[in-house]
């Protein structure tokens, strides 16, 4: 269904981005693939609305909060929320943003709503300083983060917290990772650079482009010659590195940007593992276009028995686990207020069951790279440890904590030895 609106106008945006908004708010995530549904000459703009509302959710529900007697129903809300996000990039044009915000409120709920959402906004417009003034003493609200998240990272990261705020709550990055099967990372950025996409070589095969555009923008991407992936992400394969004819597991692996890197890297034996049969096909096609061959298999990886691992079955492992992706978040906006300090924890217990299952799977001799996007350390250095003391053929070659920043995301990664 699309609203009676002209097509092309912010009205007919916020009317797609409300919904979708409000879903998150109800505790539903982005990954559910309500922006996929979303007409695609609407997405880009949808997306963009939808994102930078849930970076500042805290600010725009403290900002509701006083401007509102009764909750509305939640995708008036959240219609709303959007209303104020553009308004606080749109500060040249506010009447024309709240007239159509107005507009898409009335093709929503049988534009019963429209009084207030006009009402609501106007009242904002009128107050604006002062209830931006009464944020200064609201961290979630001023920081764009929940007060939880905001105490772990000042725990845990004391001199760096402000900076990890900041790139969460920015536009991320755009790295490309070249297929060195069929070209260098260097003549695939004098092919950017004719096509009049600008960027800078960043390791063996990445590409940091100085501004993010379409992958339909992208010389040969259909064809394999390059994929999108951050330049923290693409340590994996580095730092793994298995040698050509290796037998390889890469668990947790959809939708296969690390498995295809390590095929990119060196002929292996590769097994691709992921507990989502919906990833797995992700997997395959991801494969499909950059021309490599992998055994894809459904399973979990702390239940090997399901999947039929056999005892050191493997030269090498990456087990990317999961995790509360506490270091990219600024492309999950949503997490950040969908989780809760539990599920800290809960990440922890699974990911120690999966290190403890897949280490009788690795040759003696072999190594194992933990990797995570996280920046919490009860989910990467204190995991690790807490392994390494019950374990004691384990050996930790190499650590490494990536933080979020202008140039990646944020990984952690441990590269651990099997003793022979």
């Amino acid at each position: 269904m699309s609203p009676a609106l002209p097509p092309e106008s912010l009205a007919t945006t916020l009317w797609y981005a409300a919904p979708i908004v409000a879903r998150v708010m109800e505790g539903q995530s982005l990954a559910d693939g309500a922006l996929e549904r979303v007409p695609a000459a609407r997405r880009p703009a949808v997306q963009d609305i939808v994102y930078g509302t849930l970076r500042r959710y805290g600010e725009g529900d403290a900002l509701l909060a006083p401007l509102l007697r009764n909750p509305p129903y939640p995708v008036i809300r959240a219609l709303m929320l959007c209303a104020l996000h553009r308004l606080a990039t749109w500060t040249d044009a506010p009447h024309t943003v709240v007239h159509q915000a107005v507009e898409a409120a009335g093709q929503l709920e049988e534009g019963r709503y429209k009084g207030l959402v006009n009402g609501v906004l106007r009242n904002y417009l009128r107050q604006q300083e002062a209830l931006q003034q009464e944020l200064a003493d609201q961290p979630a609200a001023r920081l764009w983060h929940p007060d939880w998240w905001l105490e772990k990272l000042q725990a845990s990261h004391p001199e760096h917290w402000e900076a990890l705020v900041a790139a969460d709550n920015g536009p991320p990055p755009m790295g490309l990772r070249v297929n060195l099967r069929q070209g260098s990372a260097a003549a695939y950025l004098e092919r950017l650079e004719a096509a009049g996409i600008s960027g800078r070589l960043q390791g063996e095969a990445g590409i940091l482009l100085h501004k993010p555009v379409p992958v339909s923008q992208l010389p040969d991407f259909a064809s394999g010659a390059v994929s999108v992936q951050d330049l923290g992400a693409q340590r994996a394969a580095e730092l793994l590195a298995p040698a050509p004819e290796s037998r390889v597991l890469d668990a947790c692996a959809a939708p296969g940007g690390k498995t295809a890197h390590l095929l990119e890297r060196a002929e292996l034996e590769l097994t691709a593992l992921d507990v989502d049969p919906l990833r797995c096909r992700q997997i395959e096609a991801n494969l499909s276009r950059l021309g490599l061959a992998a055994r894809v298999r459904c399973g979990d990886a702390s239940r090997p028995q399901a999947w039929g691992k056999q005892p050191q079955s493997f030269d090498a492992i990456l087990a990317d686990v999961p995790c509360s992706a506490s270091g990219v978040v600024r492309r999950h906006p949503d997490a950040k207020w969908l989780r809760q300090p539990q599920d800290i924890l809960k990440f922890a217990y699974t990911q120690r069951r999966i290190l403890e299952r897949l280490w009788p799977a690795l040759q003696p001799g072999g190594k194992l790279l933990y990797a995570t996007c996280s920046v919490f350390p009860e989910e990467n250095g204190e995991q690790v440890a807490k392994f390494l003391s019950r374990t004691p053929d384990a050996r930790l070659q190499t650590e490494e904590q990536w933080l979020p920043g202008a140039e990646h995301d944020g990984f952690y990664y441990a590269l651990l030895h099997k003793l022979a």
